[in-house]
C-alpha cells in the first residue's frame, strides 16, 4: 500500500545474520534435492495420485513435528538448527505449492474426485504426521531422561 512505513524484504533481510541466511540456503539445497529424488522415483502423471509430493509433505510433516520438539524442548540453544533444518531442509523438501499444482492437474485431467481425495489426504496426512512426530519425539526423549 502506498504511504505505509512497512520495511521492505531487503530491509528485513539485513537484520538476519549472514550465517543464518547461509544455513537456510544450504538446507534448502539439500531439501530440494531430496524432493527431486522423490519426483524421479515417482514421476507425476496427469489424472493420477501424485505420490512424490504426497510423500514429501507427509514425511516432511513428521520431521517438522519432531524438529519443533527438539528446538523448543531439547536444544533451544542451537541457534542454527531451526533455520537449517526447519526453514532450509524441510522447507525445501515439503512443497505445498506443488501440491496445489497437482490438485489443478487432476482437475484439468477431468479427475475432480481424485483432486478432492488428493487434497484432503495430503493435508490430513501432513497434519497427522506433524502431530505424530511431536508425540513420538516427546515419548522418546522422555524415556531417555529417566
Amino acid at each position: 500500500m502506498p504511504g505505509t512505513n512497512r520495511p521492505t524484504l531487503r530491509d528485513a533481510l539485513r537484520t538476519v545474520p549472514p550465517i543464518v541466511l547461509g544455513a537456510v540456503a544450504l538446507g534448502g539445497v539439500i531439501g530440494s534435492l531430496a524432493r527431486y529424488g522423490l519426483l524421479v522415483a515417482f514421476p507425476p502423471q496427469p489424472g493420477r495420485f501424485e505420490t512424490a509430493t504426497f510423500l514429501a509433505n507427509a514425511i516432511g510433516g513428521l520431521l517438522i513435528g519432531a524438529l519443533m520438539v527438539v528446538v523448543t524442548d531439547i536444544a533451544p540453544d542451537r541457534r542454527l538448527l531451526r533455520p537449517f533444518l526447519g526453514a532450509g531442509v524441510l522447507g525445501g523438501f515439503t512443497t505445498f505449492s506443488t501440491f496445489i499444482v497437482g490438485v489443478g492437474r487432476a482437475v484439468d485431467a477431468g479427475a475432480a474426485l481424485l483432486a478432492l481425495a488428493y487434497a484432503t489426504a495430503t493435508i490430513a496426512a501432513a497434519l497427522a504426521a506433524a502431530a505424530t512426530g511431536m508425540w513420538a519425539t516427546r515419548r522418546l526423549t522422555a524415556r531417555r531422561r529417566r
